[in-house]
Protein backbone atom coordinates (compact mmCIF):
# COMPACT_ATOMS: atom_id res chain seq x y z
CA UNK A 1 0.00 0.00 0.00
CA UNK A 2 1.62 3.24 -1.12
CA UNK A 3 1.64 6.61 0.64
CA UNK A 4 -1.02 8.09 -1.67
CA UNK A 5 -3.49 5.28 -0.90
CA UNK A 6 -2.99 5.71 2.86
CA UNK A 7 -3.41 9.48 2.58
CA UNK A 8 -6.58 9.04 0.51
CA UNK A 9 -8.11 6.68 3.08
CA UNK A 10 -7.22 9.03 5.94
CA UNK A 11 -8.72 12.01 4.13
CA UNK A 12 -11.93 10.05 3.50
CA UNK A 13 -12.16 9.08 7.17
CA UNK A 14 -11.55 12.68 8.20
CA UNK A 15 -14.23 13.92 5.79
CA UNK A 16 -16.75 11.42 7.19
CA UNK A 17 -15.90 12.51 10.75
CA UNK A 18 -16.42 16.19 9.92
CA UNK A 19 -19.67 15.38 8.10
CA UNK A 20 -21.04 13.53 11.13
CA UNK A 21 -19.95 16.38 13.41
CA UNK A 22 -21.61 18.90 11.10
CA UNK A 23 -24.87 16.92 11.14
CA UNK A 24 -24.89 16.83 14.95
CA UNK A 25 -24.11 20.55 15.16
CA UNK A 26 -26.88 21.38 12.71
CA UNK A 27 -29.32 19.16 14.62
CA UNK A 28 -28.51 20.87 17.90
CA UNK A 29 -28.84 24.32 16.32
CA UNK A 30 -32.12 23.41 14.64
CA UNK A 31 -33.53 22.06 17.91
CA UNK A 32 -32.51 25.10 19.94
CA UNK A 33 -33.83 27.59 17.37
CA UNK A 34 -37.23 25.93 17.09
CA UNK A 35 -36.67 24.95 13.45
CA UNK A 36 -37.54 21.31 14.01
CA UNK A 37 -40.64 22.22 16.00
CA UNK A 38 -41.92 24.54 13.28
CA UNK A 39 -41.19 21.92 10.63
CA UNK A 40 -43.21 19.31 12.53
CA UNK A 41 -46.06 21.79 13.09
CA UNK A 42 -46.28 22.56 9.37
CA UNK A 43 -45.42 19.08 8.11
CA UNK A 44 -48.75 18.56 6.32
CA UNK A 45 -48.34 21.84 4.44
CA UNK A 46 -44.71 20.98 3.66
CA UNK A 47 -45.66 17.53 2.38
CA UNK A 48 -48.35 18.99 0.10
CA UNK A 49 -46.04 21.70 -1.27
CA UNK A 50 -43.24 19.16 -1.80
CA UNK A 51 -45.57 16.94 -3.85
CA UNK A 52 -46.72 19.90 -5.92
CA UNK A 53 -43.12 21.01 -6.43
CA UNK A 54 -41.98 17.54 -7.51
CA UNK A 55 -44.95 17.11 -9.85
CA UNK A 56 -44.38 20.35 -11.74
CA UNK A 57 -40.60 19.74 -11.89
CA UNK A 58 -41.12 16.27 -13.37
CA UNK A 59 -43.88 17.36 -15.77
CA UNK A 60 -42.04 20.42 -17.06
CA UNK A 61 -38.66 18.66 -17.03
CA UNK A 62 -39.78 15.68 -19.12
CA UNK A 63 -41.69 17.93 -21.51
CA UNK A 64 -38.65 20.17 -21.96
CA UNK A 65 -36.41 17.12 -22.46
CA UNK A 66 -38.59 15.75 -25.27
CA UNK A 67 -39.01 19.14 -26.96
CA UNK A 68 -35.34 20.03 -26.46
CA UNK A 69 -33.99 16.81 -27.96
CA UNK A 70 -36.41 17.08 -30.89
CA UNK A 71 -35.39 20.71 -31.50
CA UNK A 72 -31.69 19.88 -31.25
CA UNK A 73 -32.05 17.04 -33.76
CA UNK A 74 -34.02 19.30 -36.10
CA UNK A 75 -31.24 21.90 -36.04
CA UNK A 76 -28.69 19.32 -37.24
CA UNK A 77 -30.66 18.16 -40.29
CA UNK A 78 -29.04 19.14 -43.61
CA UNK A 79 -32.24 20.68 -44.98
CA UNK A 80 -32.59 22.82 -41.84
CA UNK A 81 -28.98 23.93 -41.38
CA UNK A 82 -29.46 27.36 -42.93
CA UNK A 83 -31.93 28.16 -40.13
CA UNK A 84 -29.88 26.48 -37.37
CA UNK A 85 -27.81 29.57 -36.61
CA UNK A 86 -30.94 31.71 -36.26
CA UNK A 87 -32.48 29.16 -33.87
CA UNK A 88 -29.23 28.89 -31.91
CA UNK A 89 -28.96 32.66 -31.47
CA UNK A 90 -32.64 32.83 -30.47
CA UNK A 91 -32.06 30.29 -27.70
CA UNK A 92 -28.94 32.17 -26.56
CA UNK A 93 -30.90 35.43 -26.35
CA UNK A 94 -33.69 33.69 -24.45
CA UNK A 95 -31.18 32.25 -21.96
CA UNK A 96 -29.95 35.79 -21.22
CA UNK A 97 -33.42 36.97 -20.16
CA UNK A 98 -33.86 36.89 -16.34
CA UNK A 99 -36.14 34.11 -15.12
CA UNK A 100 -38.49 36.51 -13.35
CA UNK A 101 -38.90 38.47 -16.58
CA UNK A 102 -39.73 35.25 -18.45
CA UNK A 103 -42.36 34.34 -15.85
CA UNK A 104 -43.82 37.86 -15.97
CA UNK A 105 -44.11 37.79 -19.76
CA UNK A 106 -45.75 34.36 -19.74
CA UNK A 107 -48.11 35.45 -16.94
CA UNK A 108 -49.38 38.37 -19.02
CA UNK A 109 -50.30 35.92 -21.78
CA UNK A 110 -51.63 32.86 -19.94
CA UNK A 111 -52.57 34.32 -16.55
CA UNK A 112 -51.46 33.12 -13.13
CA UNK A 113 -51.34 29.58 -11.79
CA UNK A 114 -50.08 26.19 -12.90
CA UNK A 115 -50.17 26.82 -16.66
CA UNK A 116 -47.87 29.83 -16.52
CA UNK A 117 -45.55 28.10 -14.06
CA UNK A 118 -45.38 25.01 -16.28
CA UNK A 119 -44.57 27.01 -19.42
CA UNK A 120 -41.99 29.07 -17.52
CA UNK A 121 -40.17 26.02 -16.17
CA UNK A 122 -40.23 24.35 -19.60
CA UNK A 123 -38.66 27.49 -21.07
CA UNK A 124 -35.90 27.48 -18.45
CA UNK A 125 -35.20 23.74 -18.76
CA UNK A 126 -35.25 23.40 -22.55
CA UNK A 127 -32.28 25.69 -23.31
CA UNK A 128 -29.39 23.45 -22.15
CA UNK A 129 -31.09 20.37 -23.62
CA UNK A 130 -31.34 21.97 -27.07
CA UNK A 131 -27.78 23.31 -26.88
CA UNK A 132 -26.24 19.99 -25.82
CA UNK A 133 -28.25 17.93 -28.30
CA UNK A 134 -27.19 20.17 -31.17
CA UNK A 135 -23.58 20.26 -30.01
CA UNK A 136 -23.38 16.53 -29.32
CA UNK A 137 -24.72 15.49 -32.71
CA UNK A 138 -22.73 18.14 -34.60
CA UNK A 139 -19.45 17.03 -33.02
CA UNK A 140 -19.70 13.36 -34.05
CA UNK A 141 -16.54 12.80 -36.17
CA UNK A 142 -17.05 12.98 -39.94
CA UNK A 143 -15.14 9.74 -40.52
CA UNK A 144 -17.73 7.81 -38.47
CA UNK A 145 -20.56 9.29 -40.53
CA UNK A 146 -18.74 8.56 -43.80
CA UNK A 147 -18.04 4.99 -42.68
CA UNK A 148 -21.72 4.48 -41.89
CA UNK A 149 -22.77 5.87 -45.25
CA UNK A 150 -20.17 3.67 -46.93
CA UNK A 151 -22.00 0.66 -45.46
CA UNK A 152 -25.18 1.81 -47.17
CA UNK A 153 -26.93 3.54 -44.27
CA UNK A 154 -29.51 6.21 -45.03
CA UNK A 155 -29.43 9.63 -43.34
CA UNK A 156 -32.09 8.44 -40.88
CA UNK A 157 -30.08 5.32 -40.02
CA UNK A 158 -26.91 7.39 -39.59
CA UNK A 159 -28.78 9.67 -37.19
CA UNK A 160 -30.26 6.93 -35.00
CA UNK A 161 -27.45 4.35 -35.17
CA UNK A 162 -24.35 6.56 -35.21
CA UNK A 163 -24.91 10.22 -34.34
CA UNK A 164 -27.40 10.01 -31.46
CA UNK A 165 -25.68 7.06 -29.68
CA UNK A 166 -22.35 8.91 -29.78
CA UNK A 167 -23.99 12.13 -28.56
CA UNK A 168 -25.92 10.54 -25.68
CA UNK A 169 -23.43 11.51 -22.98
CA UNK A 170 -23.47 15.18 -24.01
CA UNK A 171 -27.27 15.11 -24.31
CA UNK A 172 -27.65 13.54 -20.86
CA UNK A 173 -25.37 16.24 -19.40
CA UNK A 174 -27.72 18.85 -20.88
CA UNK A 175 -30.70 17.10 -19.31
CA UNK A 176 -29.00 17.16 -15.89
CA UNK A 177 -28.24 20.86 -16.28
CA UNK A 178 -31.83 21.54 -17.35
CA UNK A 179 -33.30 19.75 -14.33
CA UNK A 180 -30.90 21.59 -12.01
CA UNK A 181 -32.11 24.91 -13.42
CA UNK A 182 -35.70 23.69 -13.16
CA UNK A 183 -35.47 22.81 -9.47
CA UNK A 184 -33.57 26.00 -8.69
CA UNK A 185 -36.18 28.12 -10.47
CA UNK A 186 -39.24 26.31 -9.09
CA UNK A 187 -39.51 28.42 -5.88
CA UNK A 188 -40.14 31.49 -8.05
CA UNK A 189 -43.42 30.08 -9.38
CA UNK A 190 -44.93 30.94 -5.99
CA UNK A 191 -44.89 34.55 -7.22
CA UNK A 192 -47.39 33.66 -9.96
CA UNK A 193 -49.74 31.79 -7.61
CA UNK A 194 -48.48 28.26 -8.27
CA UNK A 195 -47.90 25.89 -5.35
CA UNK A 196 -44.25 25.14 -4.53
CA UNK A 197 -41.82 25.09 -1.63
CA UNK A 198 -41.15 28.72 -2.51
CA UNK A 199 -44.11 29.57 -0.27
CA UNK A 200 -41.91 28.86 2.75
CA UNK A 201 -39.12 31.03 1.36
CA UNK A 202 -41.21 34.05 0.42
CA UNK A 203 -43.33 33.81 3.58
CA UNK A 204 -40.11 33.82 5.58
CA UNK A 205 -38.84 36.88 3.71
CA UNK A 206 -42.07 38.88 3.95
CA UNK A 207 -42.81 38.06 7.60
CA UNK A 208 -39.18 37.92 8.72
CA UNK A 209 -39.61 34.29 9.82
CA UNK A 210 -36.12 32.84 9.69
CA UNK A 211 -37.22 29.25 10.37
CA UNK A 212 -39.72 29.28 7.50
CA UNK A 213 -37.02 30.62 5.19
CA UNK A 214 -34.62 27.87 6.25
CA UNK A 215 -37.20 25.11 5.81
CA UNK A 216 -37.93 26.21 2.26
CA UNK A 217 -34.28 26.75 1.37
CA UNK A 218 -33.06 23.44 2.76
CA UNK A 219 -35.95 21.60 1.11
CA UNK A 220 -35.16 23.05 -2.33
CA UNK A 221 -31.45 22.35 -1.86
CA UNK A 222 -32.19 18.75 -0.85
CA UNK A 223 -34.55 18.31 -3.81
CA UNK A 224 -31.87 19.61 -6.19
CA UNK A 225 -29.24 17.26 -4.74
CA UNK A 226 -31.53 14.22 -4.87
CA UNK A 227 -32.67 15.01 -8.42
CA UNK A 228 -29.11 15.39 -9.70
CA UNK A 229 -27.99 12.24 -7.88
CA UNK A 230 -30.77 10.18 -9.47
CA UNK A 231 -30.00 11.57 -12.92
CA UNK A 232 -26.26 10.97 -12.46
CA UNK A 233 -26.91 7.33 -11.53
CA UNK A 234 -29.20 6.90 -14.54
CA UNK A 235 -26.55 8.51 -16.74
CA UNK A 236 -23.90 6.16 -15.35
CA UNK A 237 -25.85 2.92 -15.64
CA UNK A 238 -27.84 3.50 -18.84
CA UNK A 239 -25.00 4.77 -21.03
CA UNK A 240 -22.61 2.00 -22.12
CA UNK A 241 -18.87 2.00 -21.57
CA UNK A 242 -17.94 3.08 -25.10
CA UNK A 243 -19.72 6.44 -24.91
CA UNK A 244 -19.61 7.06 -21.16
CA UNK A 245 -16.22 8.40 -19.97
CA UNK A 246 -17.26 7.73 -16.36
CA UNK A 247 -17.40 3.97 -16.93
CA UNK A 248 -14.27 1.86 -17.16
CA UNK A 249 -15.85 -1.57 -16.72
Amino acid sequence: MNYFTVLLKQSKSLSIFFLIALVFMFGALAQSSGLIGEFLDTFEDWNYLLKQNVQIVLASGFTATILGIASGILMTRPWFKRYAEVFSQSFNILSAVPTLAVLAIIMTITGIGFKSAFIGLVTVTILPVVRNTYQGISEVPDHMIEAARGQGMTDKQVLWKVQIPNALYVISAGIRTGFALNVGTSPLITLIAADSLGEYIFTGIMLNEFNSLLIGSFSIAALAIVTDFILSRLQFWLLPKGINPQRFT
